[in-house]
């Protein structure tokens, strides 16, 4: 059946980053230590895992403000071919998303800047004043990223079978709705590429976005 829809997770497919959690983190020389493991191996929830991550940037410094944590994300450039392929793909009429756990500040400017059609990710509470709170935002949890593509197929009038998701980590598995496909790319944990050959799924080694073309449309060659 015709593609119609693409949906990228954002850190390591669109952006030359692993984590835009990790960013923050690398910011206040903190880090989610064991915590991380657990939460990839689904043991403790997306809310226990932010407000954790919250806590630790606090315990150094105890109050921060909504536009230093958007300034870590300075200098975060796009991974090569990311642009061109979206605009490709626009250009063929396929509807263009984002479905990220990451942070919203991020994956946000990221999504306006490449002008996708939709995008949803994770972010954070403010005070009035603009100061960060102690618990996150789930919109997309990161082991059941399928709420958000099913909606977006309702949303839009999608079959599965006209939905392609593009994912780094074996948890954008998740994405992959039954009837749909998926894509392993650039994955750079041994759990990711593990997952991605135990479900089967085509990887696309190294971060030029170009190379998935083929994959999208059996056999092409990306368009010069």
């Amino acid at each position: 059946m015709e593609l119609r829809s693409v949906v990228f997770d954002c850190d390591g497919v669109l952006i030359d980053t692993i984590s835009s959690w990790r960013i923050i983190h690398e910011h206040f020389g903190t880090n989610s230590g064991p915590m991380l493991d657990q939460f990839l191996k689904g043991g403790i929830s997306d809310e226990d895992f932010m407000a954790d991550d919250i806590r630790h940037w606090k315990s150094v410094q105890s109050e921060i403000h909504r536009d230093e944590l958007m300034r870590c994300y300075q200098g975060v450039s796009l991974n090569p071919g990311a642009r061109e392929l979206v605009d490709a793909l626009k250009d063929r009429g396929i509807n263009v998303s984002i479905v990220s756990a990451g942070v919203d500040l991020l994956i946000g400017s990221i999504a306006q800047m490449l002008k996708v059609d939709d995008w949803a990710s994770n972010g954070f509470q403010y005070c009035e004043d603009g100061f960060l709170q102690d618990e996150g935002i789930v919109r997309v949890p990161a082991h059941d990223k399928s709420i958000m593509v099913e909606k977006l197929c309702r949303i839009n009038g999608f079959t599965p079978q006209q939905v392609c998701s593009v994912g780094d980590n074996h948890t954008d598995l998740s994405m992959m709705i039954p009837g749909s496909r998926f894509i392993g790319f650039n994955p750079s944990k041994e759990m990711a590429f593990n997952g991605f050959r135990k479900a089967g799924v085509p990887i696309v080694e190294g971060n030029d976005c170009r190379n998935l073309w083929p994959h999208l449309f059996s056999g092409e060659q990306f368009p010069e």
